[in-house]
């Protein structure tokens, strides 16, 4: 089944469950939201792969001219066995240093593209008809402006980060105006239950103890 078989199926299928759908609980979507949300992996093991590929040629060319008794390209095979055996001797401290910090870091980095999640900064939202993602970005937009009403402040005075768990809204008050802590902490949560993401993350409300002049 194609892609925009899928998709098809289900928003044709439409709200018949009751309650408005989490997005990206139904199992023919599933597939199709995890690409959205996940970083690929493809990169890291094309790069692997052209590694690992290019490494056999090289080790098959130079047998190959071993066995037709021609000199090496660029060091015989039983000689980099030989070395490789003798290592750390017959090479500097600071070369056998140096190489190993950069096989650790790439070793490191396919380790890690392996074992992290790889989430985007995006969300899922819930929609009875379809599935809906939006970026991190977005969310903090929306919620900046909601702060900023319930805050009075201007745009410059409020700056929302937003992660898959936490939203920190940081407000810096006009100076000699009080600027209500619940206030904005229950505007921003109010925001956040009509939008529903998905997970629904927690708000954080930070009230700069510096006002802004002339603001």
């Amino acid at each position: 089944m194609t892609q925009d078989q899928e998709t098809a199926e289900f928003m044709a299928a439409g709200p018949d469950n009751g309650a408005a759908p989490v997005a990206g609980e139904d199992p023919a979507m599933s597939r199709i939201l995890r690409r959205e949300t996940h970083s690929s992996r493809a990169g890291a093991a094309v790069i692997a792969a052209v590694l690992v590929i290019i490494l056999c040629v090289y080790a098959l060319l130079e047998a190959g001219v071993r066995a037709v008794g021609q000199p090496p390209w660029l060091v015989d095979p039983t000689t980099a066995a030989e070395r490789i055996i003798a290592l750390p001797g017959g090479i500097s401290s600071l070369l056998l240093g140096a190489s190993g910090a950069v096989i650790a870091m790439a070793g490191l980095f396919f380790l890690l593209h392996a074992v992290l999640p790889g989430r985007r900064a995006r969300h899922l939202l819930r929609d009875p008809r379809t599935a809906v993602v939006v970026d991190d970005e977005v969310l903090a937009s929306a919620l900046a402006r909601r702060a900023r009403m319930a805050a009075n402040v201007t745009q410059e005075q409020v700056m929302v980060v937003v992660s898959r768990q936490t939203v920190v809204v940081n407000v810096r008050p006009t100076s000699g105006s009080r600027v209500s802590h619940d206030a904005v902490l229950a505007a921003v949560q109010a925001e956040l239950e009509e939008m529903s993401p998905v997970p629904m993350p927690t708000v954080r409300v930070n009230l700069a103890s510096s006002g802004v002049i002339g603001a």
